[in-house]
């Protein structure tokens, strides 16, 4: 897997997954949706962490600078 996320988009997906965290372990959101979004958190955090996105290498889109 060659990186395709830049540093900013990185940034972006924790910082989105930790807010969704944040806001489904306070009980502001709840029911089939905070589920949802709660995993959604975690593939953000992992493709974070592995700097690759697997929606970006269909269509050759990357973040990162050359």
């Amino acid at each position: 897997m060659k990186p395709n996320m830049g540093s900013m988009d990185r940034t972006i997906r924790i910082i989105a997954a930790v807010i969704i965290a944040a806001l489904y372990f306070t009980n502001v959101i709840t029911g089939a949706v905070g589920t949802v979004l709660l995993i959604l958190a975690g593939v953000f955090l992992l493709t974070s962490f592995v700097s690759f996105c697997p929606l970006y290498a269909p269509f050759k889109f990357t973040t990162r600078k050359p």
